[in-house]
């Protein structure tokens, strides 16, 4: 490790990986920096169909397409009553290779990118912990400290610092630029069974969202390699962790409440143990500054409805990394530089976070808006696979958001 860069990264996982791939392959002195020793366990199993090209950018689709991920070609739906939608198959609506994704380990996944970072160029250290994020009397970033895995303690300097640190943000929570996501302050319980019942064909490794009788949690049915499946629970942080049942307990209650999980589980064995997140949604008020820029899970998360969580990440550190080389080439690392793309990302972002508000309705039903809307069927595939960064992604939400409201309104009556 040397003691200076062009740019530190901080973080492995997949925004801060591809970006400092992409910043690395532009010429650029990169130093990427993962607390973890590599492989590490990661949650956020499945990927949207758009993650394709940035995979593509990264010189990865092959790897994917020979690795032992499952393939993706559906999302699926399963209301309270068990009732199963016709699965959204990707390729239907687009009939490119891209429609196809993958259900992934994590582990495995961010390890392929934390690998190919170092084969751009990147100087890549895991079991490194940046212990903080060093700012001159301007304000500006200039380096980190940091820990190395043979325990020592040393400073290096950047003329840029990008945080992909996750949801630690160190530079976030350092300049109190987190905030909570009011409406939804979530908590998952998840674990991993074998021989989960899966459907034949084309749907079998789709992603299938469940919700329980009275909607007050869903389910994630996530099918993964070697006949593992991921299945969890998301809910209100309070009603699943403050009722009197610890975790263990809630999310088996939370089985009994899911018809249409209760059928797939039948000869499945449980196989981990029970894993925890709460009040993971939340964003931040300024994502760049002079020398820094956040990305990734250090830039803020929604929610793991729809999957958004690493097709997100992918975006933010190519788009992230386009602005820092720019910026570099150009002798400007302001914040208006490094956060040029930030704004665009947001438009799109907004869209699922808008979907996800409007599963969380429990009145409002997205089959029935459908029925009566079918014209918005394209528009909503469109976000089902991540495509959102065009004029009239959000066309969709002109009446739905009437809807919506309209049936938050009668709840209330």
């Amino acid at each position: 490790m040397n003691d200076e860069y062009d740019v530190i990264v901080v973080g492995g996982g997949p925004a801060g990986a591809t970006a400092a791939g992409l910043v690395a392959e532009k010429g650029h002195r990169t130093l990427l920096l993962e607390r973890e020793k590599m492989p590490r366990f990661h949650v956020g199993e499945s990927l949207m169909p758009e993650c394709y090209w940035p995979l593509e950018r990264l010189g990865l689709t092959e790897r994917m397409k020979s690795s032992k991920f499952t393939k993706k070609k559906s999302v699926q739906f399963v209301t309270a009553n068990g009732k199963e939608s016709a699965p959204f198959y990707f390729h239907e609506h687009d009939p490119r290779e891209s429609s196809t994704t993958w259900q992934v380990e994590r582990a495995d996944f961010d390890k392929m990118l934390f690998d190919r970072a170092g084969e751009l160029g990147a100087d890549c250290f895991d079991a490194a912990r940046v212990l903080d994020v060093l700012f001159d009397e301007n304000q500006a970033a200039h380096g980190v400290r940091v820990r190395t895995a043979d325990g020592q303690t040393k400073e290096v300097s950047a003329r840029v610092v990008m945080d992909g640190s996750g949801q630690q943000s160190l530079i976030a929570n350092k300049l109190g630029l987190r905030e909570d996501i009011p409406n939804l302050k979530k908590a998952a319980i998840w674990s991993y069974y074998k021989n989960a019942q899966r459907d034949e064909g084309d749907n079998g490794g789709a992603t299938i969202i469940m919700h329980t009788t009275a909607k007050d949690s869903w389910f994630w049915f996530i099918p993964l390699s070697d006949g593992v499946t991921s299945i969890g629970c998301v809910g209100d942080s309070d009603y699943m962790l403050k009722t009197g049942l610890d975790p263990e307990a809630r999310y088996e209650q939370e089985l009994d409440r899911c018809p249409g999980l209760k059928k797939r589980l039948e000869n499945a064995e449980r196989v981990d143990k029970i894993h925890v997140a709460k009040e993971y949604s939340y964003w931040t008020h300024q994502h760049a500054g002079d020398g820094w820029v956040l990305i990734g899970d250090a830039f803020g998360f929604i929610d793991p409805l729809y999957s958004s969580g690493v097709y997100f990440a992918l975006v933010m550190g190519e788009r992230a990394a386009d602005a820092v080389s720019d910026g570099l080439s150009r002798q400007d690392t302001s914040a208006a530089q490094l956060g040029s793309w930030c704004e665009g990302f947001k438009e799109g972002s907004t869209l699922i976070r808008k979907l996800v508000e409007a599963f969380y309705t429990k009145e409002f039903s997205f089959g029935g808006f459908i029925k009566d809307n079918p014209q918005f069927e394209g528009n909503l595939t469109d976000l089902l696979i991540g495509r959102i960064f065009y004029d009239g992604a959000g066309e969709i939400f002109e009446k739905m958001e009437p809807a919506v409201e309209h049936a938050r309104a009668t709840s209330n009556v």
